[in-house]
């Protein structure tokens, strides 16, 4: 139980969020209960809460916390088939057998389409003299430095690996042109997502999901404007009733990301690496995006400021006091970067990865209403 002085000092954090939606606001509406605020996901019309469940962590024996969650008015959750290889999904399995489909909104991604894609380019890349391999990467680092994409602050390296992706994805771009017709672009391109859905929709136990994100990791916007496969596989599937509306995730670049999905006119929603951190290279486009329709979930909102980012580095003092001036009181500094992203009104949620029953029970409350 928390003290009235816990109590009175959160509510006075939370009394610092944009507007949620009005509990009569149209819109589609799952689980809703008055201990939880709701916001509504762009052009969806999904009224989610305000802090959604991230899936990297669950598994058929770790799930409970979940039920715990919807039971509190939590209504969004999140899924791949990367997560566990396999065992998120299969984990949330268990909790659509223990609640009603109907009460929450789910997503699947699509892992393999963009590491495919690279994957292929690579292949390519490998085979080609080394003067053309040097012109191909002075062309992917130039766009990157045009995109500013490398600055540490925009980049922030989340976890290992990741900068490498960026640099894959880069090079697949300017390689596309030259040597994009030695790919089968059915079979790795649209094939690939029906096979990954279908997939996803076994392990799962469900017919459908409410959002298909895909790619799952862009790290440019070229991948959401030349690759018109995934819309048809999406038309394909959603004329089927296995998904209802096409997201994309991205670490990398989330700016461009948001700019290349509202400038298509196919996304409904985009889950983006913003936080206290990034938010200066994003904020523009965020607000576009937003008044477009997009609907937009902030992920990584806390990796950049606390332990566990994923590169083993101590907490960075600047970064932390930024967080703390941001956010003063007593709550912890992840739980202060929830709340400073919640402050955007072009927001719709912030995912947080919520492993177990203590950090749901530290994290959901930030999702109250204020007042």
């Amino acid at each position: 139980m928390r003290s009235r002085r816990q109590f009175l000092a959160l509510s006075a954090v939370l009394a610092t969020k944009a507007a949620a939606a009005p509990q009569d606001a149209p819109g589609e509406w799952r689980n809703k209960q008055s201990g939880m605020s709701y916001r509504k996901l762009g052009r969806t019309g999904f009224m989610i809460s305000e802090v959604v469940m991230g899936g990297n962590l669950i598994s058929p024996t770790n799930y409970d916390h979940v039920l715990m969650a919807l039971d509190h008015g939590l209504n969004y959750l999140d899924t791949a088939p990367a997560y566990g290889r396999t065992a998120s999904e299969k984990g949330y399995g268990q909790v659509i057998k223990a609640r009603k489909r109907d009460s929450f909104f789910l997503n699947t991604k699509i892992s393999l389409w963009d590491i495919n894609r690279n994957s292929l380019y690579q292949d390519i890349f490998k085979s080609l003299p080394e003067s053309e391999q040097n012109k191909l990467k002075a062309k992917a680092t130039e766009e990157m430095e045009r995109r500013r994409a490398l600055d540490p602050d925009y980049i922030c390296h989340y976890f290992a690996g990741q900068r490498r992706e960026l640099e894959e994805a880069a090079l697949a771009n300017v390689m596309e042109k030259q040597y994009g017709r030695q790919i089968d672009r059915n079979k790795n391109y649209r094939q690939l997502i029906l096979d990954s859905l279908d997939a996803s929709l076994q392990r799962l136990g469900t017919d459908h999901v409410d959002l298909m994100m895909c790619p799952h990791g862009a790290c440019t916007g070229y991948e959401l404007l030349n690759y018109p496969e995934i819309f048809d596989a999406f038309e394909a599937l959603k004329k089927a009733g296995k998904v209802r509306h096409l997201g994309v995730s991205a670490h990398n670049d989330p700016g461009g990301i948001l700019d290349a999905a509202t400038r298509t006119g196919k996304y409904s929603a985009a889950m983006v690496a913003y936080n206290i951190v990034n938010h200066g290279y994003v904020d523009a486009s965020l607000k576009r995006a937003h008044d477009a329709g997009l609907g937009i979930i902030a992920m990584k909102v806390a990796r950049p400021v606390y332990s566990g980012r994923g590169d083993g580095a101590a907490d960075p003092p600047a970064r932390v006091n930024k967080i703390r001036d941001a956010i003063p009181g007593p709550l912890k500094v992840p739980q202060k970067a929830y709340v400073w992203a919640l402050r955007s009104q072009h927001l719709s949620a912030v995912i947080s990865e919520m492993g177990n029953a203590q950090i749901t029970r530290e994290n959901l409350p930030l999702a109250a209403p204020k007042g």
